[in-house]
């Protein structure tokens, strides 16, 4: 029998310190997030990073935090009823740190004699410290609790049709009705080491050259090539012009060299370049969360204002969209309908 596995980040039980603490070390721990040995990234983790950012994390969600909860887990379980109403099949949500867990979903799955899972990482580009951490742990439960299942994973939708029109005419419905002088893409940072650590072809990825636009192999497990990518198709798609639009990295953290160009030092800028009304959008979520919600909605909009800017608009993320739903369910009738003819 066939199911469904719908993948997401994570978030903390509540906005409280308490909450966020365990949230915050499960995360920051994956060895594929702080790619560093074991002892020094306990050291940093715990020794350091844990002692006071949970209070200033805790603070962050209080300001995004829903009556029902987590906004991304709210939003996630939206879409996840939306599938399940044009889809035949079990569908399971889970989030990679937090609850529902990985485990539980699969284990849901399993209890209603699913054998054949597809494994829908939500995560539009790959990624070391998103979608390739999501099938490595699944992998793992996998072997240890449910070797009779069998996986077959959803790659890197960035540059699929469907999507590239959902995320086009979300943007352009917002847009609509938001005379800007500029679109920024938002994307969440990364270390530049984990494109080398992604590149299969081990000479390929320069970062800052132009090996983004050079065919390659390593293309299909580059996340600064598919956020590219992304941006490319996207403005094509809406007639956007050359200059009224840009892209940048997010949320990186302190101490290491993360892709450029960074998004906070850009938008600061961008009111002294005669960017007065400006809209940005996060296409490395499908769902909105403290990245775009706080980071991006709260603290970027003020400071674009304090530097002069008039108008800010941040886009929403596709979340439980019927578009994005029913493309979801679309993708998964697709498989279902091929394993029945053996494609």
């Amino acid at each position: 029998m066939k199911g469904v596995l719908l993948v997401n980040l994570g978030s903390p039980e509540s906005p409280n310190a308490r909450d966020v603490k365990p949230y915050l070390d499960e995360f920051l721990m994956d060895a594929r997030v702080i790619d560093v040995p074991y002892f020094l990234r306990a050291l940093l983790v715990r020794g350091i990073i844990l002692r006071k950012r949970p209070e200033k994390s805790a603070a962050a969600y209080k300001k995004i935090w829903w009556e029902e909860g987590s906004p991304l887990i709210v939003i996630s379980q939206r879409m996840h009823a939306k599938v399940e109403q044009h889809v035949e099949v079990p569908v399971s949500l889970a989030m990679r740190y937090g609850n529902p867990s990985i485990m539980s979903g699969l284990q849901e799955l399993h209890d209603k004699g699913v054998d054949e899972v597809l494994l829908f990482p939500l995560y539009p580009q790959h990624a070391m410290a998103s979608t390739e951490t999501i099938l490595v742990l699944a992998e793992e439960l996998r072997k240890k609790h449910f070797p009779q299942m069998k996986f077959t994973i959803v790659p890197a939708f960035y540059n699929k049709p469907d999507y590239i029109k959902d995320l086009a005419n979300s943007i352009q419905k917002y847009l609509k009705h938001f005379e800007y002088d500029h679109l920024l893409f938002s994307y969440h940072g990364i270390p530049e080491r984990h494109i080398r650590k992604t590149d299969i072809t081990k000479s390929h990825c320069k970062i800052n050259g132009s090996c983004c636009n050079t065919p390659s192999p390593a293309h299909e497990f580059c996340y600064r090539h598919q956020c590219y990518e992304t941006t490319k198709q996207v403005v094509k798609l809406l007639g956007i012009p050359e200059g009224k639009y840009s892209q940048t990295f997010q949320s990186r953290l302190a101490g290491d060299k993360w892709l450029t160009p960074y998004t906070d030092v850009e938008v600061n800028k961008m009111p002294a370049k005669g960017i007065k009304n400006l809209a940005v959008v996060t296409p490395a979520f499908v769902s909105d969360c403290l990245e775009t919600l706080e980071e991006i909605a709260m603290e970027a909009s003020h400071q674009f204002k304090e530097n002069g800017g008039e108008n800010f608009m941040a886009i929403p993320c596709l979340n439980d969209g019927d578009e994005w739903s029913q493309t979801v369910a679309k993708w998964i009738n697709e498989w279902v309908a091929a394993e029945k003819v053996g494609v």
